[in-house]
């Protein structure tokens, strides 16, 4: 399946100056199947050095050098290693700190070695307040889960993509294509973007339930993993109490004590950092909406959760057949789903490059409370962005943001078709959200 990725990883490779790169992303997100496909397209051979699997490499990078550790690996693998031909995948590079501390000196003393490493739970050892990164001699790309338009391309719905990636405001939306549109959102919805689950509904489009069963295996498989990142049994014990109440907590914001009553505020903290740190959740930090970059404004003691896969979510809450019973996300648990759904797809919105991150905007004051689902940011401006059920034209908080702030316009995001509704703001369905930036 095609990645969009891709096309970072071409530019990566064609760099004079190019530093081994670290893909960072949730377990099961795609990492190595992206690494692997680009190998085969971009070089004659790719050398694959799993710690976790082969646990005898980690003793090969003892001496940081890379000509000893090349040579070394080539006598484990029987595989040679040419730069300029050859790729080397370092994956679970987590499982050898030596390693990462090597990328340094590939860098310096083998830049034509094309090195990419990965590891599913790699950000718990970047994050290690122990652990040195070597600074300026590494290149980083964030993977999420598939966006609706990588979906697309995996369903091969290629003229729809090229409709969508050209469609302009003002532009005549024929019905049947805004129909069909709205129905892959649906499907995406439902299988979310894990590609596993999605080559299952590729492969199997009318076994709703085998879908369901892949999405259960990748959470079981999360809940396996607590015990490599709890620090104590107590902490281990927490996450897999809290884990599974994450989606009947999103689309608010987040009172600690109500995700577990016995248990102390920093412990139920730090345990949603450990889930966030595994890529499980993220964060929807608020701004106060005044300025530019948004994270200098930000209170990271306000904050919702957006969990990590629509599909995921749904499989949690039982809710796969009311998705497709009723159609419209907004319709679904109140709303929350559609909110999941933007959020999802605004992280896409990033520069691979870049940790993603997401905020909100709301005003408490009685009287006057209000609350923008996202603000976004486009270059110089704030966009402040509504999910609204429907057809809905009810923008109380927007009108008030946009009153309050200099915003040039706001978005609504709703099942209506793309069109200016006034001046100040512009409607946009679902599954044109990955072209905002172009709009």
């Amino acid at each position: 399946m095609f990645r969009q990725a891709e096309a970072y990883l071409t530019r990566w490779l064609k760099k004079k100056n190019r530093s081994p790169l670290l893909i960072r992303g949730a377990r099961q997100v795609g990492k190595s199947y992206l690494i692997k496909a680009f190998g085969e397209k971009n070089f004659k051979n790719t050398v694959t050095i799993n710690f976790e699997f082969m646990p005898t490499c980690i003793a090969d990078f003892k001496s940081l050098d890379p000509v000893e550790i090349i040579n070394r690996l080539q006598i484990q693998t029987g595989q040679k290693i040419t730069p300029g031909d050859t790729l080397l995948f370092l994956d679970e590079i987590q499982d050898c700190k030596e390693a990462l501390v090597a990328l340094r000196y590939f860098k310096e003393k083998m830049p034509n070695l094309a090195l990419i490493a990965a590891g599913s739970l790699l950000e718990f050892t970047l994050n290690d307040t122990e652990f040195r990164m070597p600074v300026g001699r590494v290149e980083f790309l964030f993977l999420n889960p598939m966006s609706f338009e990588e979906f697309l391309l995996a369903k091969n719905e290629d003229f729809l993509l090229e409709w969508i990636r050209t469609i302009k405001p003002g532009d005549p939306i024929p019905d049947s294509i805004h129909q069909k549109a709205l129905s892959l959102v649906r499907d995406y919805t439902f299988t979310g973007g894990m590609p596993e689950a999605v080559q299952y509904f590729i492969d199997n489009p009318t076994d709703v339930l085998g879908v369901a069963e892949v999405q259960s295996k990748l959470v079981q498989g999360y809940a396996l993993d607590f015990g490599k990142y709890s620090k104590t049994q107590n902490q281990h014990a927490l996450l897999k109490t809290i884990f599974p109440k994450l989606p009947y907590h999103l689309g608010q914001q987040i009172t600690y004590s109500k995700l577990e009553e016995n248990v102390g505020i920093r412990e139920i903290k730090a345990a949603l950092e450990l889930l966030r740190l595994a890529g499980l959740c993220h964060f929807i930090t608020w701004t106060n909406g005044e300025g530019l970059p948004l994270a200098a404004n930000q209170n990271p003691k306000k904050i919702k959760l957006l969990y990590l896969d629509t599909g995921l979510y749904l499989r949690e809450l039982r809710l796969n057949s009311t998705l497709f019973a009723q159609g419209d996300l907004s319709l679904v648990n109140k709303g929350v789903l559609a909110e999941q759904w933007v959020g999802q797809q605004l992280l896409g919105l990033n520069s691979v490059s870049e940790k993603p991150a997401l905020f909100f905007w709301s005003n408490d004051t009685r009287g006057s409370q209000s609350e923008i689902d996202y603000l976004w940011q486009k270059e110089d401006k704030i966009i402040p962005i509504e999910v609204k059920a429907g057809n809905s034209r009810q923008m109380k908080s927007l009108k008030i943001y946009l009153e309050k702030f200099p915003a040039p316009y706001g978005i609504r995001i709703s099942h209506a078709p793309l069109g200016w509704e006034s001046e100040k703001l512009l409607s946009v369905p679902y599954y044109l959200i990955g072209q905002l930036a172009r709009f």
